[in-house]
């Protein structure tokens, strides 16, 4: 799972990002910090050209993936992010769509 201590709280966000966010490696910029900080989650390119973010795990790891969102890799335009709390379905790992 995500977290070390199974008495640690699990939260989720979803995350659409617009801009200019494809083709500048924001999905697996943001794998690879998901994947540092022990998130679960998967992120994929959307069809209108935004990236949709899906992460879990504890709060702080969590919010550390939202908050380079709204800035992205050195090479993405980040115009708008849209956060959303969802519930944790307890995914495993994170997933490049």
């Amino acid at each position: 799972m995500t977290s070390d201590s199974p008495s640690e709280p699990i939260v989720a966000r979803r995350v659409v990002v617009r801009g200019r966010v494809q083709g500048v490696f924001f999905r697996d910029s943001v794998r690879r910090l998901a994947e540092s900080r022990r998130v679960a989650g998967w992120a994929r390119n959307e069809l209108d050209g935004s990236v949709e973010v899906w992460v879990e795990g504890p709060p702080g790891a969590v919010e550390a993936v939202v908050e380079f969102c709204r800035e992205g890799p050195r090479r993405a335009v980040v115009e708008a992010v849209e956060v959303e709390d969802v519930a944790p379905v307890r995914l495993e790992g994170f997933e490049v769509r």
